[in-house]
């Protein structure tokens, strides 16, 4: 068996003076391993306009590979434009995952547009650093995964890895609409695409975990690392109502493949559960999971999905 240690809150967006882009949340933690530091990325906001609207921006945090809760450097301005009017990702990038692709770095996004009849539609996105990650450009004005007859909206959460000589992109697909109290709420459930080159996918369209605590259940941040001979999924799930400050929020789970489409779900084996109190009190969610120097560690996110940042802890134990 394996268990969580939490080390604490490591970043929050309240604390950052200077840039007015970056004032609220820090979603979505992903990481980049250099010599001297961990760069994890994450999304935020500046606050809402007038109408009570957001948009949301990509950004970096250096953190001492040495003292992982030191701050060296954030980003200046956001890793990615905004698009354009009627373009896939005008009003968002949340989030991104990044990997390094010979002397370049590949990031791939989630971008938001907003909508008439629900709040939004999101399809996935690419960009290319050519500065060691620090910056990005995309290779087009339109996603390299958008929605079809069997992913209709919501294109979401990717995750990208690269196993066995193939690049895999594991993200999620909505499944419904539900209108809870005047409100619609998105389901979705996680899926998986695959690639030679990164940019043309084969979606293997079907659900990779089963649901458990209902029929609705929503599924996030399917984040995947190999170990002992396993690939080992850690993701987040939801009550498809009621969720947004209460028990029914997001919980971390867990499933384990040999490979890589055939998951066995077991959420018991998680490890990582809602503090007793504090940042991380209701709710826990978009696990990433990375290694630096021996030791495995996962960023996480607390309460209202990251409103007040990111925290990690270490792994005790093995993933076996």
């Amino acid at each position: 068996m394996f268990q969580w240690k939490k080390m604490g809150k490591v970043f929050s967006p309240h604390e950052v003076q200077g840039r007015p882009w970056l004032k609220e949340f820090a979603q979505a933690p992903a990481t980049l391993i250099f010599d001297d530091v961990v760069r994890v990325y994450f999304s935020c906001r500046p606050p809402a306009d007038a109408a009570g609207q957001y948009v949301s921006y990509s950004a970096w945090v250096d953190l001492d590979r040495k003292d992982l809760f030191t701050i060296k450097r954030i980003s200046k301005t956001p890793i990615l434009s905004l698009g354009g009017t009627g373009e896939f990702d005008e009003f968002g990038t949340y989030p991104v995952s990044v990997v390094r692709d010979g002397d370049k770095v590949r990031g791939y996004y989630a971008g938001w547009t907003r909508c008439e009849s629900v709040p939004f539609n999101v399809a996935i996105g690419m960009a290319e650093s050519s500065d060691s990650g620090e910056t990005f450009l995309k290779i087009g004005t339109g996603p390299v995964i958008s929605y079809s007859p069997d992913e209709p909206f919501v294109m979401s959460g990717p995750k990208i890895r690269r196993f066995n000589n193939q690049w895999q992109l594991f993200y999620i697909a909505g499944r419904k609409w539900k209108r809870v109290n005047g409100r619609a709420e998105p389901i979705y459930k996680i899926r998986m695409a695959t690639s030679t080159d990164g940019i043309t996918w084969q979606k293997m369209n079907k659900d990779l975990i089963e649901s458990r605590i209902e029929e609705d259940e929503a599924q996030a941040s399917p984040d995947v690392f190999y170990a002992n001979g396993k690939y080992h999924m850690f993701f987040c799930y939801r009550y498809s109502e009621n969720y947004r400050g209460h028990k029914n929020g997001y919980r971390i789970g867990y499933a384990w493949s040999n490979n890589l489409t055939d998951w066995h779900r077991d959420d018991s084996r998680a490890g990582i559960d809602v503090s007793t109190e504090g940042w991380d009190a209701e709710m826990i969610s978009y696990p990433h999971l990375f290694e630096v120097d021996g030791q495995i560690y996962m960023a996480y996110l607390g309460d209202q999905v990251g409103r007040y940042g990111f925290g990690l802890a270490k792994l005790e134990g093995e993933l076996s």
